[in-house]
């Protein structure tokens, strides 16, 4: 079964669109006009903003709220980064990733065009394979700038039936009729949980920290980051669990990981809180080689991104032209992206924390 969406759907008082087992799917507006649904199963629920960039806004699976600590209650109308950056996850790219380089030359905004773009369809599929029933919630939209860049971009959410995670695919058509670039990042907001362990598939040499200390910090703060520094570089691993007197924070440490892929060619990485369960995330190497990590604390903006896979680092476009990370699309060519995101219960933790162990020896 197919469902299509119209926002002429969606009004201030949530209504049931429709049930499939132990699942339904609920349509409102938010007080600031922009459109959610949200898909419930039995364990827990995502909500999804499905004609403002298809972000993910809240996940929550057996209690635990996964999306980060965030001032915004609701999405705004805003289409600048920053003034609406309260969701779970946010598709970023596609003509860049990122902060810009003034100095080097970009022009894009914070992480491009796709976080808060407007989508054309949006649609519903429901299904029943050998894992269950699912629902699929999946939208696309076009991005074209004449004679530059052309593309329609197609994300697909699908939950089943008792599952705390959920699968994640992108599809991104090339419509140019000739070769094009391309960059994307998933920005996944966990919150973090002091006492928590970050357990992932890369080795220590594979773990790179960027140092960078801005000089809007306070003189204190500056010292604090410059001494955090200086134990991570001792410690890489010192990060790994979460919370602790020396770390900071403010306003974000950033680290590239490069994971390595298990037999089904997936990288793995987990927040395991200290009642078990764990924060998750899987993605394919082959398909996003760079996962970087982004941690940014604050009282009452709290955020770990444990695992952002990427075509290439956070730096802006000319950096990843610099460094080789641009990917391209071939005429006609749709390029597949696929990840797994949401929450392990502690059964499922620990057998991941053995399989990780045995991938980085």
């Amino acid at each position: 079964m197919k469902i299509m969406f119209s926002p002429s759907y969606f009004g201030e008082k949530e209504k049931t669109l429709f049930e499939h087992g132990k699942m339904s799917l609920s349509l409102f507006k938010y007080s600031t006009g922009i459109c959610g649904m949200t898909l419930k199963n039995a364990r827990g629920y995502i909500t999804v903003l499905p004609f403002k960039g298809f972000q993910v806004w809240r996940a929550c699976f057996d209690g635990h709220e996964l999306v980060m600590k965030t001032l915004f209650d609701e999405p705004t109308q805003s289409t600048e980064y920053c003034k609406t950056y309260g969701a779970f996850l946010i598709h970023c790219g596609l003509t860049a990733i990122g902060n810009p380089d003034v100095a080097a030359g970009d022009t894009h905004p914070l992480h491009a065009e796709l976080p808060n773009i407007g989508y054309d369809k949006a649609w519903a599929v429901c299904g029943e394979d050998e894992k269950g029933r699912y629902v699929e919630l999946c939208g696309s939209c076009r991005y074209v700038f004449g004679f530059e860049t052309g593309y329609e971009f197609r994300p697909t959410y699908r939950l089943y039936e008792n599952g705390t995670t959920f699968d994640v695919h992108n599809e991104i058509e090339n419509l140019r009729g000739c070769r094009q670039e391309y960059s994307y990042m998933c920005h996944m907001n966990f919150r973090p949980v002091d006492g928590s362990k970050l357990v992932y598939s890369a080795k220590t040499e594979n773990i790179y920290l960027h140092e960078l200390v801005p000089d809007t910090l306070t003189d204190d703060e500056q010292k604090k980051l410059k001494d955090w520094f200086k134990v991570l570089k001792k410690d890489i691993h010192a990060h790994d669990t979460l919370g602790g007197e020396k770390q900071f924070y403010q306003p974000e440490v950033v680290f590239t990981v490069k994971y390595e892929s298990d037999e089904e060619g997936r990288g793995h990485c987990m927040q395991v809180f200290p009642d078990g369960y764990a924060g998750y995330v899987s993605h394919h190497p082959a398909q996003l080689p760079y996962g970087v990590r982004w941690i940014s604390r604050f009282p009452n903006e709290d955020a770990v991104g444990m695992l952002l896979p990427a075509t290439g680092e956070h730096n802006g476009h000319a950096d990843c032209v610099k460094k080789g990370y641009i990917r391209y699309m071939e005429a006609g060519e749709t390029v597949k992206i696929d990840f797994t995101t949401g929450l392990l219960t502690p059964d499922e933790a620990n057998a991941m924390k053995v399989k990780i162990a045995k991938m980085i020896g």
